[in-house]
């Protein structure tokens, strides 16, 4: 049959063969035009397509007839005949008629995907898949299936298995497993208890909070029993005999030798001890020898703060006791609390005061971003349970209110809310009681107002403690912490101290009269160190940071020692004077000449005798530059009403420079056609102040005509009234402020001619050494002075004075106008810090929004754990980068941060990108315990993202969530 198959057509369908169009000699010449096959012809698409429908049923028909190994040869002579897209079909349609149902998976699977499959199995059940096969127990037995089960229960390998080794976690897992202790169900019923007994309703956490506190009660007992035994064995009163420092120098001469000698070893944390010369004795205080006639009570102090320190600290110490020649000794007084001053770095150049701090003041710098909890927090860990003497705070505020924190600032009205009540309340318990010194000082000038006053006596009531702030009649930066200071009872009368007392208990007098006369100065020189500088010192603490900051900037200018002859300083200031009226080409000559002939005239007068105090203006008496406040008087209206009308005259004197130096000449060159600005620059930037010094040229003369014939009921109310009806002239000022001057910056940027002009012009004598942005700034500064000095005249109006209503009500209107300035103040500076952001952050999304405002930025580090079901005490992290957090009161944006050094320096420049940002009302942050493995970590959760994030120190950790929790409860509660 198969020989005929091959040989020759099929004998059924012989008949077919025979007809005309077969003919096996022209299959050449056909072969071009055939389809289907040799003799179906491609002219008659009807009858070819008819002639290949009969032939198809032909095979079908055969194919029916034959057996299955006939079949099957046919479709393996069919398939290897096929191309490859028609293997595929006949594939395909194979899959579609007979579907497979039953597939080994991990021979189908990536190794991945069938790793992933078996994860979810249990141990049980990944024992038993490992019996099905050999490709199957190699994958249940892969080490990333049963590490982490063995991690997750704590049974870590104790070594680590080589490159080729193959099952050692599952290896391990079995052996621990098979050494457990496993406990009946009646043996655990008798040591945990079961469900149906009465629960104790404590958790964990609570439990392990009582036994702390047992632990505590236990040590308290401890110390009781032993400062009990130390008391019963003291010597009594008056036996003791001067110690002798033997590892010291001599004794004081006129002192009986001592007849108890101590020797021991010192600690690296005990306080700094000296002993000199008769003349500087051993003090308490650092940097301060004491007198003779102190010295014995101050060594027998020292003596036994360190004998308690050694007992408390258990150090090696010996005793030799010797009889001494009997005298009376003075009794004997401890060391003294240490004072402490709370320093906020919101005021300009804090780094300056910081390296002013006295020996003995503990300072705290705390970020004005904060909240009071952290600010409490970070005054516990320094005081270290210690009471402190009196505790100083030094931030900003007025004279009505304190701005303590960013958010938080203490007035009359906020000092009773639950938050700031709670603070002062944990405050007042770190301070000595009243009895012992104890009290606070404000560096606020709160006692030069009612409401400051009445903050003052609530304060004092609420803390049972001394509260002590400046009067305020001084008017500049911070003049007023030198000005006299308010005594202990809070009342209008001042202390018996001299000006700045109190202030001088906490900072070197030299650094605190030049902080508080050239703060804002200093703070333009600080911005330019902390950038260069402080990159350098950026491991260190920020506080030991800004100390380095200061004492580098002070050493450099160094103001106390600009000391300056009386006639050289007056001689110096008349030459620089003649010097402006002359158009000198050569001003270091005309300067010589002019020295030479005031000496020359000098001496001529006191040869003449006109001079009688000619000997005593020519020593070369030594004084400071900067000039002293002139001592209060009793009368505090008068000196408040004569304050005000010199300070007037001052600042008339700087409206004016600007008119005289600046708009005259650009109004004259404009006239000429030589014109430097036009005139509509020149009317945005300068016609606002002509129209101020109009309208204070009549406030000042008003001023001057009532202090000709000063009296006790003389009225200066009403002339400020008059000039608060008016105030509608600094409003128009203020608002043009910010485009005058960008006008500015732009006519400084693109016209030489006007940058040549402000080169000449600025910080001369005839400006006031100020330069025209300064001069456009002090309509801003008048105003809080006004309102000082009117809060000092208020203050110290009877309320019977006719005086009194009309200064009240000037007053008022001040406060709210000054409101206004610190909002348009406060809007700008909000602008800029998002307009530096934006420009910082690469790739960011537009976030000028209204009413977004800058909290904080803090530097972390980005972790990634390889196995988020591992508990987080056992759970290990790889850092993946450094990242930015930007924190805004509405959003929180994480950046990116690229770090780049610059070659053979120590500076680097960083960058940011943008990665994420998330809703405050959306977000969650968690705390990573400190474990063995990731420290001072957190999470932040928000809706489809979550990031573990790293700080470099606990206390910025502490910080920085104690700010962006307080931030996402003030956004859920405006969201609400």
């Amino acid at each position: 049959m198969e020989a005929s198959l091959t040989s020759a057509p099929h004998s059924v369908k012989r008949w077919q063969l025979s007809g005309t169009d077969y003919e096996p000699q022209q299959a050449g010449t056909l072969l071009s035009d055939t389809r289907f096959s040799s003799w179906t012809p491609l002219n008659n698409k009807r009858i070819n397509l008819q002639l290949f429908e009969e032939r198809v049923n032909l095979v079908l028909h055969w194919f029916d007839l034959w057996t299955d190994r006939q079949r099957k040869h046919l479709l393996h002579s069919l398939l290897t005949r096929c191309t490859k897209s028609q293997l595929k079909y006949c594939r395909d349609l194979l899959i579609e008629t007979v579907p497979v149902t039953k597939v080994d998976f991990t021979s189908v699977l990536p190794r991945f995907l069938s790793l992933y499959v078996m994860s979810f199995l249990s141990p049980r059940d990944l024992c038993k898949a490992a019996q099905v096969s050999w490709h199957w127990r190699i994958l249940a037995e892969q080490d990333c299936l049963w590490a982490g089960r063995c991690i997750r229960r704590g049974w870590f390998l104790p070594y680590t298995p080589g490159d080729k080794e193959f099952g050692a976690w599952k290896t391990h897992y079995v052996s621990c497993l098979s050494t457990l202790d496993w406990l009946t169900p009646r043996e655990a019923a008798e040591m945990y208890g079961t469900l149906n007994q009465q629960s104790t309703g404590m958790t964990e956490e609570e439990e392990e909070r009582r036994r702390e506190k047992r632990i505590r009660q236990q040590i308290r007992e401890k110390l009781q029993e032993e400062k009990r035994l130390s008391v019963s064995a003291r010597r009594p009163w008056g036996s003791y005999t001067k110690p002798e420092i033997a590892r010291g120098g001599g004794t004081q001469k006129g002192r009986p030798e001592s007849g108890l000698t101590f020797v021991s070893q010192p600690s690296l944390s005990w306080p700094l001890r000296s002993v000199g010369s008769s003349s500087h004795s051993l003090s308490l205080e650092r940097g301060q020898p004491t007198s003779a006639p102190q010295t014995w009570e101050r060594v027998q102090a020292s003596s036994i703060s360190s004998e308690t320190l050694i007992k408390t600290r258990g150090a090696l110490s010996s005793f030799i006791y010797r009889p001494a020649q009997p005298h009376t000794v003075s009794p004997l007084h401890l060391s003294a609390p240490a004072l402490l001053l709370l320093i906020s770095n919101r005021i300009p150049a804090y780094e300056l005061v910081l390296s002013g701090v006295k020996p003995g003041v503990i300072a705290v710098l705390y970020d004005h971003r904060g909240t009071l909890s952290s600010l409490l927090t970070q005054v516990e860990r320094a005081i270290s349970g210690k009471p402190a003497q009196r505790i100083g705070l030094l931030a900003c505020g007025g004279t009505q209110e304190i701005h303590l924190l960013h958010n938080s600032s203490l007035s009359e009205k906020t000092l009773l809310t639950p938050d700031r009540r709670e603070f002062w309340e944990k405050l007042c318990g770190m301070v000595a009681p009243t009895e012992e010194g104890g009290g606070i000082d404000i560096f606020c000038p709160l006692a030069a107002s009612a409401s400051g006053v009445a903050l003052l006596q609530n304060l004092s009531t609420l803390t049972g403690l001394e509260v002590r702030t400046p009067v305020g009649v001084a008017t500049g930066n911070f003049q007023n912490i030198l000005s006299e200071w308010s005594d202990g009872s809070v009342h209008t009368g001042l202390s018996e101290h001299q000006p700045a007392r109190p202030a001088l208990q906490y900072v070197c007098e030299a650094v605190l009269q030049g902080w508080c006369t050239q703060a804002q100065w200093m703070e333009e020189a600080l911005v330019e160190l902390r950038s260069t500088l402080g990159l350098q010192l950026q491991w260190a603490s920020v506080q030991a940071r800004g100390r380095a900051l200061g004492y580098f900037l002070w050493e450099r200018i160094r103001i106390d020692e600009i000391c300056v002859s009386r006639d050289l300083s007056e001689a110096l200031i008349e030459g620089l004077t003649a010097l402006t009226r002359e158009e000198e080409t050569r001003p270091v000559e005309f300067l010589s000449i002019f020295l030479k002939n005031w000496n020359d005239e000098k001496k001529r007068q006191e040869g003449n005798g006109h001079d009688s105090s000619g000997a005593d203006g020519g020593s070369q008496t030594c004084f400071n530059v900067i000039p002293d406040l002139p001592q209060m008087v009793l009368d505090w209206r008068g000196a408040a009403a004569r304050e005000l009308h010199h300070s007037e005259c001052l600042y008339l004197g700087k409206l004016n420079a600007v008119l005289k130096v600046y708009k005259e000449p650009l109004t004259a060159a404009l006239n000429s056609n030589r014109a430097i600005l036009s005139y509509a620059d020149i009317h945005v930037v300068l016609s606002p102040v002509a129209q101020i010094l109009e309208l204070n040229r009549v406030f000042q003369a008003d001023l001057q005509a009532r202090l000709q014939q000063w009296g006790a009921e003389k009225c200066i109310g009403d002339v400020f009234v008059k000039f608060c009806s008016k105030l509608r002239v600094y409003t128009n000022y203020l608002n043009n402020y910010t485009t005058a001057i960008h006008t500015i910056d732009k006519c400084r940027e693109s016209k030489p001619s006007f940058r040549a002009f402000l080169k000449r012009s600025d910080r001369t004598l005839a400006t006031h050494m100020l330069s025209l942005q300064e001069l456009l700034l002090c309509p801003v500064w008048r105003m809080q002075e006004y309102v000082t000095l009117l809060q000092a005249l208020s203050l110290h109006t009877h309320p019977g004075h006719p005086d009194h209503a009309h200064l009240r009500s000037a007053l008022n209107t001040l406060l709210q106008f000054r409101e206004f300035i610190h909002k348009l103040k406060r809007s700008s500076e909000a602008d800029r810090l998002i307009e530096e952001t934006q420009q910082q952050i690469q790739g960011c999304p537009n976030l000028s929004e209204e009413n977004r405002q800058l909290i904080m930025t803090q530097d972390a580090a980005l972790l990634r754990s390889p196995d988020e079901q591992i508990p987080d005490s056992l759970k290990t992290y790889e850092h993946v980068c450094d990242v930015g957090l930007f924190l805004f009161n509405d959003a929180l944006v994480l950046t990116r941060q690229n770090v780049q050094h610059t070659p053979f320096t120590l500076a680097h420049q960083s960058t940011h990108t943008f990665l994420a940002s998330v809703a405050l009302t959306s977000l969650s942050v968690r705390e990573i315990r400190h474990t063995r493995y990731v420290s001072h970590a957190f999470v932040l959760e928000g809706p489809c993202h979550s990031w573990v994030c790293a700080t470099q120190r606990g206390e910025e950790r502490r910080h920085f969530l104690s700010v962006l929790r307080s931030a996402i409860e003030c956004a859920l509660a405006g969201h609400q």
